[in-house]
Parts: structure tokens; C-alpha cells; sequence
């Protein structure tokens, strides 16, 4: 069986790289694309790409932290708050990638190719894209408590 330091590296490296993609995305790179490229189509689509990316590296990595959390305290896993943060953001995910995206994108797809902001569904768009954003607001959020409940430095000179 790995030994517990192992299994709390895997697991530090998890939320690093899960909240880091978080982070990069959200707040660096996407706001990025829309800066740099001048067609809001093309930025939309390589905008929504990323975000979805970051979702299946978060549902892997979210995965992976509840799995080591059940082998290393078992059923004690569930009575910690870092199982719950981790179900919460992976819930989140969830309802994002799988009920909100198809719905920003359907609403994408109805008007091409003309720019979807500019067209009949633009409200509705931006109502979704508004949740959308919300929702990942709050996983960025959890994501800072998730590290600070994992990742707790110590002493090694």
C-alpha cells in the first residue's frame, strides 16, 4: 500500500494542478482572448474549449483527491470538510459542463454565424453566461479553501 506522505503529495498535486487550471483560465487566459482577438467568435469558441478542458481536469482531479481521501481515513473521509469542498466543486462542475455549456451552446449554434450577443437570444445568452460565471466564481472560491486545507507548508530546510 503507498505510504500516507505519498498519497498527501498526489493528492497536494491534485489541487494544484484542478485549482491552478481554475485560476489560469478564468481569470488569466480568457479574459486574455478576449483582449487579443479581435473575433468575438473565435475567442468565444477557444474561451469555451479551455473552460471545458478545465472541467474534466477538474473531475479528474477531484476524483483523485476523494479516492485518496477514502483510502487514507475511510469512512472518517466523509466527516472532513476537504471530501465535502471537493464533492461541492465537483457538483458544480457538473451542473456547469454538463446543464449549463449545452445550453449557452445551443443558443450559440441557433444564431451562427452571426455573433450571438448581437442576435434575437442575446438576453438569454447573457443570463446563462452571467450563471455561468457565478458558478465558476464560487468554484474558484472553494478551490482557494481547498488548497488552504490541503497544501499546508511545512518546515524542511
Amino acid at each position: 500500500m503507498l505510504s500516507a506522505r505519498i498519497l498527501d503529495t498526489i493528492q497536494a498535486i491534485a489541487v494544484t494542478v484542478w485549482v491552478g487550471a481554475l485560476w489560469s483560465t478564468g481569470v488569466l487566459v480568457a479574459p486574455a482572448l478576449f483582449r487579443m482577438i479581435s473575433d468575438r467568435i473565435l475567442a468565444g469558441n477557444v474561451a469555451a474549449h479551455l473552460f471545458v478542458v478545465t472541467a474534466f481536469i477538474g473531475l479528474a482531479c477531484g476524483g483523485c483527491v476523494l479516492i485518496i481521501r477514502l483510502i487514507r481515513f475511510r469512512s472518517r473521509a466523509m466527516r472532513q470538510p476537504v471530501f465535502w469542498l471537493v464533492v461541492s466543486m465537483m457538483v458544480l462542475i457538473c451542473i456547469s459542463q454538463f446543464g449549463i455549456q449545452p445550453i449557452l451552446s445551443g443558443l450559440r449554434e441557433q444564431v451562427y454565424p452571426a455573433q450571438v450577443m448581437q442576435s434575437e437570444v442575446a438576453n438569454s445568452f447573457a443570463r446563462w453566461h452571467m450563471v455561468a460565471g457565478m458558478l465558476y466564481l464560487v468554484k474558484i472560491l472553494l478551490g482557494l479553501g481547498l488548497v488552504s486545507l490541503v497544501i499546508r507548508p511545512q518546515a524542511r530546510y
